[in-house]
């Protein structure tokens, strides 16, 4: 019996428990600072535009090192970058408690949560594949997975609005500080599928020039509130950074050498649709939470709690729509579950924009029950679809992509709706309609682009227990 089914074999809920978990704790610190905005900002003596600026960074961080870090599982192990990758994390949750100013939390939470969570996602998402072959457990374990980052995400005001109204926004970061060292000692059981290759070459350029290209490209989206020339210049920057990157990867793999990132990942157009929904989604998820939280607090001036309850509702949606996409994926195509998910999703924004104009908080509630019943639905499969794609051997990359165009993904919500908030801050009303029409746009393409999926669930392209037999 090879060490991959031996490590199979074992793959049992407390083995799930630690990964689910680690999920569900990035998700919620990507979201629960929404429902903190001015709590926080007067704290700090900042503004309510710096502390979502605190939050696109954190997430542009993720983003930007995923890929160079789901990379370094070859080399240091998948549980050793899963267990420095939480180690980091928290610390960076301890000084972000602690930070007397917006720099410093920046340091703790956009720098060193970011890259923390860049470090232990990256091996979630191997281990899963590694550790459950067959398809109906592989969705299952994913549908765990996914619907504890879906919840991360929702919860992510409730509780965080809860903890902030009990006690102190600070206390957050506490919270996420304790669920990490609960991971950590969860973690300590777990078992490498695969052994570590120290020796193995790392490009350290292609590191660089991923990393910057993506940060530069954000940048200039968040640009765009103050200087119009210069976030074009850095949009254009930026992508020109990111086709330098492919320029590299290209030459190394030419000479014979192994770049950060394989041009073969991108060659597999199943992938690619299922990387573009994935983006979609998140863009979609962590966009409509910044800009209701924000609606709520600073227009309506509702508080940290009372906001929070509100998104009670998509908690809940994501909850009922993500445990039953598991046994709803061995029934339909997952094509067509992608597919309604973004239409369902459609129709809660829609709801959400009927509303902007009604007063209190509660009719927001079925635009995003609503909403968090479409992206439940389509989470798990569009994860399966990426990562069943790819052998046992570009999992470290595929899995770094994947959660790098994930996160970037929820960067381009956060940044576009700040943005657009920002550049309608004197007719705030306004504002909120006019943040939901690219929100809109996304969900129709979702629908378009989830649409050139094939219509039947395809089985991996390299079986990965196959794999590892020969």
């Amino acid at each position: 019996m090879s060490s991959h089914t031996t490590a199979t074999s074992k793959a049992t809920g407390w083995v799930l428990l630690p990964l689910a978990l680690a999920q569900f704790i990035c998700s919620f610190a990507g979201s629960n600072m929404n429902v903190m905005l001015n709590d926080m900002s007067e704290d700090l003596d900042t503004t309510v535009q710096g502390i979502q600026i605190s939050i696109t960074l954190f997430l542009l961080v993720m983003a930007a090192l995923m890929i160079p870090f789901g990379k370094l599982t070859v080399q240091l192990g998948r549980k050793t970058c899963f267990i420095l990758g939480l180690a980091v994390y928290g610390i960076g949750a301890v000084i972000s408690a602690l930070s007397p100013g917006l720099g410093v939390l920046i340091l703790g939470n956009s720098i060193l949560e970011g890259a923390g969570t860049a470090l232990l996602i990256p091996p979630v998402y191997i281990l899963v594949t590694m550790y459950w072959t067959g398809l109906a457990e592989r969705v299952r374990a994913f549908g765990m997975v996914s619907a504890a980052g879906g919840i991360g995400a929702a919860t992510g005001p409730l509780i965080g609005g809860w903890i902030t109204a009990t006690f102190s926004w600070r206390a957050a970061f506490i919270f996420q500080a304790l669920v990490i060292v609960v991971i950590l000692i969860l973690a300590l059981r777990l078992k490498d599928p695969v052994a570590r290759e120290p020796g193995r070459s790392f490009d350290v350029v292609g590191a660089v020039l991923s990393a910057l290209g993506l940060i530069v490209f954000v940048i200039g989206i968040l640009a765009a509130d103050n200087n119009l020339l210069l976030s074009f210049g850095l949009l254009a920057a930026g992508a020109g950074v990111i086709a330098l990157f492919f320029v590299w990867v290209r030459r190394l793999q030419r000479a014979g050498r192994e770049p950060l990132l394989s041009t073969s990942l991108f060659r597999n157009r199943l992938s690619n649709l299922a990387l573009v929904t994935q983006n979609f989604q998140w863009l979609l998820l962590m966009g409509i939470s910044m800009l209701v939280a924000s609606h709520l607090q600073v227009v309506r001036q509702y508080d940290a709690i009372e906001t929070g309850v509100i998104f009670s509702a998509a908690t809940a949606g994501i909850l009922v729509s993500s445990f039953a996409a598991s046994s709803l994926v061995r029934r339909f195509a997952q094509r067509s579950l992608i597919i309604t998910g973004f239409l369902i999703t459609g129709v809660g924004l829609l709801l959400l924009l009927l509303v902007g104009a009604i007063p209190g908080a509660w009719p927001f509630a079925p635009g995003l029950l609503t909403i968090g019943l479409g992206i439940g639905l389509m989470l798990t499969p569009s994860v399966n679809v990426v990562q069943s794609a790819f052998p046992e051997e570009q999992q470290g990359e595929i899995s770094g992509l994947s959660r790098s165009v994930s996160n970037l993904g929820s960067s381009f919500g956060t940044a576009i709706v700040g943005t657009v908030l920002v550049l309608n801050l004197p007719g705030a009303g306004d504002g909120y309609v006019f943040a939901m029409v690219p929100l809109l746009v996304v969900a129709v393409a979702g629908m378009i682009v989830a649409s050139f999926l094939p219509g039947r669930a395809a089985p991996a392209a390299h079986p990965i227990a196959h794999a590892k037999s020969k």
